[in-house]
């Protein structure tokens, strides 16, 4: 008997979305009449985009004032305010990994609000940090690595948004199965040996096309730049079992196609793997460097209060 694949490890995406009537990914959003697209999928929510934009401008203008009438310096009562409101914000920021610890805490609120406040409070807290900096270069050691460290783990938040924005749209749109990402190192072993159990007995074509060009790509999950575009035939497969398939018997052909069918299902295990370990591996970038800017911060505050 032939082995197979776990039902529960991977299955159509068609058949999960005829049985829910809808398909929802982490990167989609309710969908609102009279919205533009690029609105529906980037802005969750209008009012906080435009609030955002609202508090932007007045701090600009704010600064402009200051600036005009005064020098603004970290030193300086307006320079201190702004590094006094932009610890502020991180600690409200801050607050949506702890939020997201205590899920089950229905009294802390609803999660979704600490989360516009960690998107658009994290700008604004760049904002504020080169407005106590009076849009200059900072001065010294601890305030250069404050200043870049905050650059840093704001760019990469954006990042994370992008990325939680844009790869599961091509998961929902360009793939025909869903897989979970703890699963596809046993799912590609057991397609590794479905297809050496089918190809066993097949022609002797078939058997050298099997070692000589397939055989590498099942050994383990592969990661592809090409993914990220949406391509689905990233090794050009198609015309190669299409070449092969003209020059076997019908018997031969059945076996190719269903080889096919698994080096199919393979890439798109691949696909899955690749945009998948994106959305987890960029919490590396962002979260260590955003505890080290909470650590260093500190030191800040306590330095400029007590020495």
């Amino acid at each position: 008997m032939k082995p197979t694949v776990p039902k529960k490890a991977y299955r159509p995406r068609a058949s999960r979305a005829a049985a829910s009537g809808v398909l929802k990914t982490a990167g989609q959003t309710t969908k609102r009449s009279g919205a533009t697209r690029w609105a529906n999928t980037w802005v969750q929510s209008p009012n906080w985009f435009f609030g955002f934009w609202i508090v932007v401008a007045l701090c600009l203008v704010i600064y402009t004032l200051n600036a005009l009438f005064g020098q603004v310096h970290p030193g300086s009562a307006w320079g201190l305010s702004y590094g006094i409101a932009a610890t502020i914000l991180f600690v409200a920021v801050f607050l949506y990994a702890l939020r997201r610890r205590l899920m089950k805490v229905r009294a802390l609120g609803r999660s979704w609000v600490y989360l516009q406040v960690h998107v658009y409070g994290g700008a604004l807290f760049l904002l504020l940090v080169f407005m106590h900096t009076g849009f200059q270069w900072p001065q010294g050691v601890l305030t250069w690595w404050l200043w870049a460290l905050s650059i840093w783990v704001v760019g990469s938040g954006l990042l994370g948004i992008v990325l939680q924005k844009w790869l599961p749209t091509l998961l929902s749109s360009g793939l025909t199965t869903e897989v979970h990402y703890d699963r596809i190192p046993d799912l590609v072993s057991e397609i590794r040996r479905r297809a050496e159990a089918l190809v066993e007995d097949a022609d002797y074509a078939i058997r050298t096309f099997y070692r000589d060009d397939l055989a590498p790509s099942l050994t383990g999950p592969e990661t592809h730049l090409a993914y990220y575009l949406g391509a689905s035939d990233v090794n050009g497969r198609s015309r190669q079992f299409d070449a092969l398939g003209a020059m076997l018997p019908a018997e031969e052909r059945a076996k190719l196609s269903e080889l096919r069918e698994m080096v199919q299902t393979k890439q798109e295990i691949d696909a899955h793997y690749t945009l998948q370990k994106a959305l987890r591996g960029w919490l590396l970038l962002h979260v260590p460097v955003s505890v080290v800017l909470i650590v260093l911060l500190g030191f800040h505050i306590f330095s400029v209060w007590y020495w």
